[in-house]
């Protein structure tokens, strides 16, 4: 396993860990993206520690053959990932039951937040508190439309509400054009896309699901500066968006405005000579291994309603669908209750020391933890907050509401470290 050690403020090592635990990516992408973490640990004199989810990054168990069947992948769970976590931190902090132990707290963002949460319910001899932020535990049995219809919220609220009846029109407008050989070829000059279009079942099919993926990923990096976590975009890059189609259009000038929007998330660096729709995300994010653990126990229906219910065309969740095309890809069938079983979902009544924070703008807020009755678990609610905001580091046109989500995390992890060596001492 790759992980990252810092211990310039913890000079003596005697001092906190702050441990964040690897997400579907390379871990060094991660570091960069979690500047919380950079920012309070000389306060409290604390190592830092990024450790890479295994299959990820360059944790390749078998090299270059990793993913080259299911027998070599079927190694790849969230379970064993928490096991190399554990393992890691039983050999950098040996003695965490002794007077030479150190407190250990666990930080993550999305599945790296719910991995967060999970090690410290899994390993809480080890874990004294965890930071999960923007944590989807709830979306293995939420319902499925939810991650659409908050999508489709936060585009109407962020400029008008044209744009995201404008996007809800474009999927028509799109496939007529893409039903006859002279249509491909004008969406084909108007998008400048990178591959061979020939019918069109490139444009409603793999064009479509680029489309919803680059508007999670726009509304997931919606931060208040310019950033490049997922790719590189303007600050705001939903207002941006939704500024380019504010006004109701129609047939060819409403694609001509979505193509002009879609360059805010695809060649907002003007250096992209054509639209690659293979895959809207950075080559840093491992979308091949996380499309295995959807596959096995990542289980996290979506669907859409369309209507007028959310921006998107009318999509039911097909569960043998998903699962033939499991099959299909990586010769495996999703286990639908494996993450339930194994983490409990939302019973959290054993659950301690865990910050749940969720940004209301991010639509998989859905699929957070918004409430608990157990007061050992704090929810921490940002209204202006996109995905793990809370997690990055601190930027002068941060909301109030962000900064007070990270002073809450603060004050948290001092409680723990202090308890923590309370009971260590006496």
């Amino acid at each position: 396993m790759r992980y990252l050690v810092n211990d310039t403020y913890n000079p003596d090592g005697k001092g906190p860990i702050l441990f964040y635990t690897g997400n579907e990516g390379d871990i060094e992408n991660f570091a960069q993206n979690t500047g919380f973490m950079w920012e309070i640990a000389p306060k409290l004199k604390a190592s830092l520690v990024f450790a890479e989810h295994r299959y990820y990054g360059k944790t390749l168990p078998f090299g270059n053959a990793s993913y080259d069947s299911p027998k070599h992948l079927g190694y790849l769970t969230s379970e064993q990932a928490l096991a190399d976590f554990a393992d890691l931190l039983a050999e950098i902090n040996p003695s965490n039951r002794s007077s030479r132990g150190r407190p250990v707290i666990a930080f993550g963002g999305s599945y790296g937040g719910m991995l967060a949460a999970w090690f410290r319910m899994k390993y809480p001899h080890l874990v004294t508190g965890a930071i999960a932020s923007s944590a989807p535990i709830r979306q293995f049995d939420t319902d499925c439309g939810v991650f659409s219809q908050i999508l489709t919220s936060v585009f109407s609220v962020a400029y008008t509400k044209e744009c995201s009846v404008n996007i809800a029109n474009s999927w028509d407008v799109l496939k007529n054009y893409s039903s006859t050989a002279d249509g491909l070829k004008v969406l084909k000059d108007k998008f400048k896309f990178c591959g061979n279009i020939t019918k069109a079942e490139d444009i409603t099919g793999t064009f479509f699901d680029y489309l919803t993926d680059v508007y999670g990923n726009l509304a997931m990096i919606n931060y208040p500066y310019n950033s490049s976590f997922l790719a590189p975009v303007p600050a705001y890059p939903v207002r941006q968006f939704c500024g380019r189609l504010a006004q109701n259009f129609t047939g060819m000038e409403l694609i001509g405005r979505l193509q002009e929007a879609l360059s805010i998330y695809s060649n907002y660096t003007g250096q992209t000579k054509c639209l690659n729709i293979a895959n809207a995300y950075d080559d840093n994010m491992g979308t091949s291994g996380w499309d295995f653990q959807s596959c096995t126990e990542m289980w996290m229906p979506m669907c859409s309603e369309g209507s007028g219910k959310d921006m998107f065309p009318k999509k039911p969740w097909d569960e043998k669908k998903f699962s033939d095309d499991c099959f299909k890809q990586f010769g495996v069938r999703p286990k639908k209750n494996a993450a339930l079983t194994a983490y409990g979902g939302l019973h959290l009544d054993g659950a301690s020391n865990i910050v749940f924070s969720n940004g209301l703008m991010d639509p998989w807020s859905g699929g957070g933890v918004l409430r608990s009755s157990n007061n050992a678990i704090k929810i921490v609610l940002i209204p202006e907050g996109a995905h793990h905001i809370d997690l990055r580091a601190a930027d002068e046109n941060d909301p109030g509401s962000v900064r007070g989500a990270r002073q809450v995390h603060l004050q948290n992890i001092q409680m723990w470290i202090k308890q923590y060596r309370k009971r260590l001492h006496g």
